[in-house]
């Protein structure tokens, strides 16, 4: 070793030394050159291989400068959807227009030869402008329109925007779309131009949106929670396929890579929810003394699978929980109530989650009898496992939004009362209704609450009327909630259904009208009899992947002053007409 340093001293460099001498030295002194034995045959080596001199004397050989693997190439058809895999996790694989590509994806259908790596089921829906009566059609009907023969329902639609990956399923067994009608697309169209022209279209499921309205096929729809792929047409099934080009490649971790990045379906029951919001609730009067008559429970009864279907039920109950609470006179006229807390069972029966607390009567029994019934009530939803918003013990607890977490989708819902009076209002020792005050309190919040994430759901106990238009101070207040960023904006306070909109991506409504309330009929100040407070309509709303995704419109009639049925289909269409027309849009 010392020969060696010697000759790296002062900087010098031994110049004339052979590569193959100076191993067979470093052999020789490693072993003591003791006779080490000689190869039988002569060893040359690469210039790669050759051993390289650090700073510090010691000599590394360099590795050996190996191939770049080929990537894995994939074939995937032009009318596959980019949002069946996730890219971002596949840096390894390259797309191919080969058909000779290690991996092909595409329409079951047009499946090459060879293993079956994975299937994804690709859901599409029938939507149609939101303010279109038509809910149902038959699959005969649209085959019909499908090939230029528009008949029924369908015959005034002048056009129908289908995904080119659908016409092309679609053509083998229903046969070649009518051009006139049936037009491909790339790119889905604009919403307003829909609205526009009164046209539909056919969306792949995740990107449907509120201004739309899904039509169910035959009573099918994926909005639905039983929800059948094998009875429904909109459906592809793709493919993933290792092709037999790849016999005896070692492909084991691209597959189990592509594998782990392929989307099974754009429809994951695992990342809807469902959630269904109602109008006022009172259970007082003549709705009360129904109850004592025929059940706790017979309020319910006809639209009791609307809400325990949902995933999420909200309930906007006016007037508070009080021991004390006389029996129920049908005839009252008097505007201060309570309610018998043995009447919760009606709300836990239809399966209530959500309670919401703005309502106006909340603390009328303080009024009447000297005694805050709001902790009561609070305890009392507690127990029955019921959550609660715009309204609290005090009124810090009266602001704070009430954040829900379901299948990933993050909801927050935050109230107030604008009508008052002062003592449904809580207070720093009262409880009640959050004041809505200035709205910027609210309006903040809410643009906190879209910034971290969650899908904000606001609602007023607003000024009430018996109007279906919205005056100029509705699209004030109700705009300055979705344009803070709110999903859903909605009025808990109207006896009659009013108009909606949508402003800035929400979905508006100006009030629901009643739910669970006595009132058949009213006659206004001016000696009209209205009628439309016995018309009631209950939003169910989906939400897929952190989005909202569509709002439908339940409708139903009030009977025996107590007792909501679903509206017959002429019953329905009468009053989403005129629903529309006070919005400002033209019923399809």
């Amino acid at each position: 070793m010392e020969l060696i340093r010697s000759a790296f001293m002062g900087g010098k460099r031994i110049k004339m030394i052979c590569a193959r001498c100076l191993i067979m030295l470093l052999v020789c002194l490693l072993v003591g050159c003791r006779g080490a034995p000689q190869p039988a045959f002569d060893v040359t080596y690469p210039v790669e291989m050759l051993p390289t001199v650090t700073a510090s004397g010691l000599m590394t050989p360099t590795p050996t400068a190996m191939p770049t693997p080929e990537p894995v190439t994939l074939f995937m058809g032009d009318t596959v959807p980019m949002e069946i895999l996730a890219w971002d996790r596949l840096p390894g694989i390259q797309r191919s227009d080969s058909h000779s590509a290690a991996l092909w994806l595409g329409p079951a259908v047009d499946a090459p030869a060879g293993d079956v790596l994975s299937e994804s089921s690709w859901v599409y829906a029938l939507a149609a402008p939101f303010p279109t009566l038509v809910d149902d059609i038959t699959i005969s009907d649209l085959h019909a329109y499908w090939l230029g023969n528009p008949e029924g329902d369908l015959s005034s639609i002048p056009r129908l925007y289908v995904p080119e990956a659908l016409v092309s399923a679609l053509s083998g067994s229903w046969g070649a779309p009518a051009p006139a009608l049936v037009k491909a697309y790339q790119n889905p169209p604009e919403i307003d131009l829909l609205w526009e022209t009164n046209a539909w279209v056919i969306l792949p499921f995740e990107q449907l949106a509120p201004k739309l309205k899904v039509i169910s096929l035959e009573g099918h729809s994926p909005l639905f929670k039983d929800f059948e792929l094998a009875r429904y047409p909109l459906v592809i099934q793709f493919q993933l396929v290792q092709t037999e080009n790849t016999k005896g490649q070692p492909l084991e971790a691209e597959i189990a890579a592509v594998i782990a990045a392929f989307k099974p379906s754009n429809r994951d029951p695992d990342k809807m929810t469902t959630l269904v919001m109602t109008g006022v609730t009172a259970l007082v009067r003549a709705i009360a003394y129904r109850m004592e008559i025929h059940g706790v429970l017979y309020p319910g009864e006809k639209i009791r699978d609307w809400l325990i279907e949902a995933d999420l039920a909200h309930i906007s109950n006016e007037v508070s929980f009080y021991e004390d609470c006389p029996f129920p006179d049908p005839t009252s006229q008097r505007l201060l109530f309570c309610s018998d807390p043995k009447y919760i069972e009606l709300l836990a029966d239809v399966g209530a989650d959500i309670i919401e607390l703005t309502g106006n009567h909340n603390n009328d029994a303080l009024f009447v009898y000297g005694y805050d019934a709001v902790p009561f009530t609070l305890d009392l939803y507690e127990q029955y496992g019921m959550s609660y918003f715009g309204g609290g013990r005090d009124v810090a607890e009266a602001k704070a939004p009430l954040l829900v977490t379901h299948n990933g989708n993050q909801l927050a819902f935050i109230g107030c009362n604008a009508f008052g009076p002062d003592f449904a209002w809580a207070t720093e020792d009262q409880g009640g209704a959050a004041p809505c005050e200035d709205y910027l309190w609210m309006a903040e919040e809410i643009n906190r609450l879209r910034d971290e994430g969650y899908l904000p759901i606001a609602t007023f106990q607003y000024y009430e009327d018996y109007y279906d238009f919205a005056a100029s101070h509705h699209i004030r207040d109700f705009g300055l909630m979705a344009e803070a960023g709110a999903v859903i904006v909605n009025g808990s306070q109207a006896h009659r259904p009013k108009a909606m909109a949508f402003d800035h991506d929400a979905f508006i409504d100006y009030g629901l009208g009643n739910f669970f309330f006595d009132q058949r009929w009213t006659i206004d100040m001016y000696g009209n009899v209205i009628v439309q407070t016995s018309w009631e309509i209950i939003q169910r709303h989906t939400f897929y992947e952190g989005r909202h995704l569509s709002t439908e419109l339940l409708t139903a009639m009030l009977e025996d002053f107590s007792q909501p049925r679903p509206m017959t289909l002429a019953e329905r269409q009468v009053f989403l007409a005129e629903l529309f027309e006070a919005s400002g849009w033209k019923s399809r």
